[in-house]
């Protein structure tokens, strides 16, 4: 029996397990595995040492080498004011309605829901420069926010100033967080719910669906000027035309009156009896015309009784 336990244990077998037992810790602590999704940040002997991409890494073993991992591909969300899932925030931060009171610019007070979407850029950075890193978020997402809305109307808040703040919020929170060296990109802003405190949220919907329906009217009435407006400029168009067309009437006809006249007057100055003759026959023909084109008149003047003379010679006969 001795035997045999000597035979099992021999130097050999113990150094033998001793190697096996070396190489898995080895392989434990020497090799590992970085998602597609990850970076992972290398401290040997706790001082940063190296950066390494997805994959089948290595690193010394023992502790000497340590591997952070760091997902810098996902967009990561912080939701401020209102919670749909678990994050990791400390329990000071758990009251999300004192985050999202805040006073506006003409003293009101506005329950502001807002969430900001942010990508790790420098893995290094994320790991060393920030201790507290979940609550520089919050502290820097909220105070961008309190400023942005601190100087801005109620009303501007919850309508047409909702896309500035959160191009101006984007921007500097992304200023701060490079000033602080965090390691990350805030890509957007996004403003939720914005609503005045439950107390006085009913007087709010009145003004509001009063401003709405001010700018239905308005649009309104915006509709009827532009069908209007063109409809009346034709018609102005339209008069202009008539009157420009019988303003050039009265003027040819002006023109042409004066044109006869100058015509019979200079005959006039050649033979003033026979254009007096003329102008008088024209004159009786007018009177005594019918307006079936009867002629009393003879144009050839072989039967033509004098009417003019009657008169005196009636006198003469007596």
């Amino acid at each position: 029996m001795a035997g045999k336990l000597g035979k099992w244990f021999s130097p050999a077998m113990f150094l033998t397990a001793l190697a096996v037992i070396v190489l898995l810790i080895l392989l434990g602590t020497g090799v590992y595995i970085v998602d597609q999704t990850e970076e992972a940040v290398i401290t040997r002997f706790g001082r940063y040492h190296s950066t390494q991409g997805p994959g089948l890494q290595f690193k010394l073993p023992f502790g000497i080498d340590k591997s952070y991992k760091v997902n810098v591909k996902t967009v990561q969300t912080e939701q401020f004011g209102f919670r749909t899932v678990t994050t990791g925030i400390n329990s000071t931060y758990a009251n999300q309605t004192s985050v999202s009171t805040m006073l506006t610019g003409d003293l009101n007070i506005v329950e502001v829901e807002w969430i900001i979407q942010y990508r790790v850029v420098d893995p290094r950075a994320w790991v060393f420069n920030v201790m507290e890193r979940d609550r520089t978020i919050q502290d820097v997402s909220r105070s961008a926010i309190n400023m942005l809305v601190g100087d801005r109307t109620i009303m501007d808040i919850m309508g047409p100033e909702r896309s500035i703040i959160e191009s101006l919020g984007t921007q500097f929170m992304n200023e701060t967080f490079r000033g602080y060296g965090l390691g990350i990109d805030v890509i957007a802003v996004k403003l939720q719910n914005i609503d005045p405190p439950a107390g006085v949220r009913e007087a709010f919907d009145d003004v509001n669906k009063a401003e709405q329906d001010m700018n239905r009217l308005i649009n309104e009435g915006q509709q009827v000027y532009n069908a209007e407006i063109p409809k009346a400029r034709g018609e102005r168009e339209r008069i202009i035309q008539e009157a420009q067309g019988y303003k050039t009437e009265r003027i040819n006809r002006a023109n042409g009156d004066v044109a006869r006249f100058n015509s019979v007057y200079e005959e006039y100055r050649r033979a003033p009896e026979v254009t007096r003759q003329r102008l008088y026959y024209e004159m009786v023909e007018e009177v005594f015309k019918e307006d079936d084109g009867t002629v009393l008149l003879d144009r050839n003047f072989d039967n033509f009784l004098p009417l003019r003379d009657l008169g005196a010679r009636a006198t003469e006969a007596q």
